[in-house]
């Protein structure tokens, strides 16, 4: 059985990225998920005026062990005005500081969503180009639009959206066997 690390990338107790990274982390075969617990991964705000006078928080060995922990990882991008979260853009500033390479080479699956029509599709695109320089490697990715309109019930209620996102799943399997 496989370790799925499901990261919600977003620290709101209601995000829908993390629904939708539990869903799809869900939907692979034969894994065990972990999901990333935002209250256990509480961090202050980079600067590197903090690092040298503090150090590295200790949190960030907790999120770093995570990653090693697992043997893919479901990463779900909340988008704020067109960028990641600012929780999430902290954590990944602060364990690049451990190992630039912070991903590890784990396969990984990008997946966005949101309440408008464009369903995160900013934010996707934005890391998947930057998340290979930190050791990402996407195998596939997803974006599903109007959230509240297309998920329900603990589903994707829109046909062709949950067909793509099946399609990709099998895919990622195929990279996690």
């Amino acid at each position: 059985m496989k370790n799925i690390l499901a990261i919600g990338a977003s620290n709101s107790k209601k995000s829908i990225n993390k629904v939708l990274a539990n869903y799809i982390a869900s939907e692979i075969k034969d894994t065990n998920v972990i999901n990333l617990d935002w209250d256990e991964i509480v961090l202050p705000l980079y600067s590197p005026d903090l690092e040298t006078e503090s150090g590295i928080p200790e949190n960030i060995n907790k999120f770093i062990l995570l990653i090693k922990e697992s043997d893919a990882i479901v990463l779900s991008l909340a988008e704020h005005n067109g960028q990641v979260t600012a929780a999430f853009k902290n954590l990944w500033d602060w364990a690049s500081r451990i190992d630039m390479s912070i991903w590890g080479g784990k396969p990984m699956f990008l997946a966005a969503t949101s309440p408008g029509g464009r369903g995160g599709m900013g934010v996707l695109n934005a890391v998947k180009t930057v998340i290979p320089h930190f050791g990402g490697n996407v195998i596939v990715d997803f974006s599903l639009p109007n959230f509240y309109d297309n998920f329900k019930d603990s589903n994707i209620t829109d046909e062709v959206k949950k067909s793509e996102l099946m399609e990709k799943v099998g895919l990622f399997e195929k990279e996690v066997d």
